[in-house]
């Protein structure tokens, strides 16, 4: 059964994406890393396109997304500004660049911005970076918020299990969600949590909630899109529904492109100059 989606000409921004919250709307939210697929994602009208530091999985084939560099963020999200008209552009502050001095993180967050013409930044962290977040959202950098699961904490918890699972750590968590609204964060992704706690939250704030392995009970959900493609069959979370499965389909198209040039099928008289 084909579902038509009618594509909205508008362009999402911040406001737009509290205009959502508002009303009850549902946020789409996709990763790219270079401009052919944020291309794809932009005409097939996700709302936000995130330039996630889980690059350095997906594309650089990193066990962590720690050896991520500014460097490399800066190009994968300038690549990825040149395929996006409609949906809001989002890129990572990647492991180590906003860390504990405000001055130093302010001066990485600005080199994404003037380097990707990205229009906000996400942050993993919540109390102990809220310096660091202000002095950004001060200088007039929208900042979106990164809770639960922080991919950059990963030897911290020791691994990428279910967080918040005790009551001290979902208090925590609930804390550091509304320090965050409170610091000017225009949204908050959270990333594998219990879903009682992140409909709690969504409920209680204003901001919009993004979540990934979250539950429903939030204002929108986000997926690395190689997950949502079926490109990788080694990775299988139970909250990733795979729309499609490009891995067969990619190796089975390669496989014939093999086959036909090994037996000197490809390529025929009509495709010669």
């Amino acid at each position: 059964m084909s579902v038509t989606i009618e594509l909205k000409s508008n362009k999402v921004t911040v406001a737009v994406m509290r205009k959502m919250k508002a009303t009850g709307e549902k946020i789409s939210m996709l990763t790219a890393y270079d401009f052919t697929m944020a291309s794809l994602l932009d005409q097939g009208g996700v709302d936000v396109i995130l330039v996630g530091d889980s690059a350095g999985n997906v594309m650089a084939g990193y066990d962590t997304t720690l050896p991520v560099t500014l460097d490399q963020m800066i190009y994968h999200g300038a690549s990825v500004r040149r395929g996006v008209k409609r949906a809001l552009l989002v890129v990572d502050m990647p492991f180590g660049t906003c860390c504990g001095n405000p001055y130093d993180s302010l001066a990485n967050a600005v080199a994404i911005m003037k380097g990707t013409g990205a229009e906000a930044l996400k942050i993993e962290g919540g109390e102990e970076l809220l310096p660091d977040i202000k002095k950004i959202i001060a200088a007039g950098i929208p900042v979106m918020g990164h809770l639960g699961l922080m991919p950059q904490s990963v030897h911290r918890y020791g691994g990428f299990g279910l967080r918040a699972q005790s009551e001290a750590e979902a208090e925590k968590l609930r804390r550091d969600a509304l320090l965050l609204q409170e610091a000017g964060c225009f949204a908050i992704t959270l990333e594998k949590i219990p879903a009682g706690l992140a409909g709690e939250i969504a409920a209680s704030l204003s901001i919009p909630i993004i979540g990934i392995g979250a539950g429903g009970n939030v204002d929108g959900q986000v997926l690395v899109v190689h997950d949502l493609l079926g490109m990788n069959r080694d990775f299988s979370p139970k909250f990733v529904r795979k729309y499609a499965d490009l891995y067969s389909i990619i190796t089975e198209a390669v496989s014939g492109y093999v086959s036909d040039v090994k037996s000197i099928k490809f390529p025929s008289q009509d495709e010669w100059y």
